[in-house]
């Protein structure tokens, strides 16, 4: 199944960074036209519809919605998030190292900011045939598979994100069939967030964005209304709540 097939239009929010940016490459690359969204507000490519957006500002996420509703997208990816804040604050390695404001900024950036876009593009989905809305998670935020600890904040907000996915994955099935909520691990991908983190990882383990992109793309192929709800590696495996 060719992805290319399957949607017209894609937005994608948080297109400059790596793993966002392989994705709208990818996806114009197969003639869909990309709505690519940066706190810039500027295209990387000639091919995008550019707009701004940030994922603190519902007033900016809500005008992005807006400019898109006469012709909006059938998918739509949010491929932003936070594991290390610019000021150089990284995962907490014990509970002794939380601090709140660290915790309200992170859940800001990986839970209610992907909260907000979903409050805004999941009314503009199609009612009737294909379409998915995805949001980058990451396999440390189950619950079930957790036997490290640690990385508090990063993790509670991985979890709380995928619980809120589920949520609207049942509420949007009622009105929305064809419709899939869906949180994507990509893996440990080459990208400034991974970056400080590198260094310790085996030979083969570091993916490069545009394969990730393609990794991705090949998981929303494969989606079917059964899978809302759920999060699902870049293998196509589903990760435990």
């Amino acid at each position: 199944m060719d992805v290319g097939k399957l949607f017209r239009r894609a937005a994608i929010f948080g297109a400059s960074g790596g793993i966002g940016g392989a994705l709208a490459s990818a996806l114009a690359d197969r003639g869909i036209e990309v709505w690519a969204g940066s706190r810039s507000g500027e295209a990387s490519d000639r091919r995008y519809r550019s707009f701004r957006f940030d994922l603190t500002d519902e007033s900016m996420i809500a005008a992005a919605a807006q400019a898109m509703a006469e012709s909006p997208p059938e998918l739509v990816v949010v491929a932003s998030g936070v594991l290390t804040l610019p000021d150089g604050t990284g995962p907490e390695r014990s509970f002794r190292h939380l601090d709140a404001a660290t915790m309200e900024e992170v859940f800001r950036l990986n839970t209610l900011g992907p909260a907000l876009i979903a409050k805004h593009m999941l009314p503009l989905l199609p009612r009737e045939g294909r379409s998915v809305f995805a949001v980058l998670s990451a396999r440390i935020g189950s619950i079930g598979d957790n036997r490290l600890g640690g990385w508090h904040s990063y993790r509670a907000s991985k979890a709380a994100l995928n619980m809120l996915l589920r949520n609207f994955a049942i509420e949007l099935a009622r009105t929305h069939p064809q419709a899939v909520v869906t949180g994507l691990h990509p893996g440990t991908v080459d990208t400034a967030l991974s970056q400080p983190f590198q260094a310790n990882l085996s030979k083969g383990q570091l993916i490069a964005p545009r394969d990730a992109a393609q990794n991705l793309l090949a998981v929303i192929d494969r989606l079917t209304p059964d899978d809302s709800g759920k999060v699902f590696d870049w293998k196509g495996e589903e990760v435990p709540a």
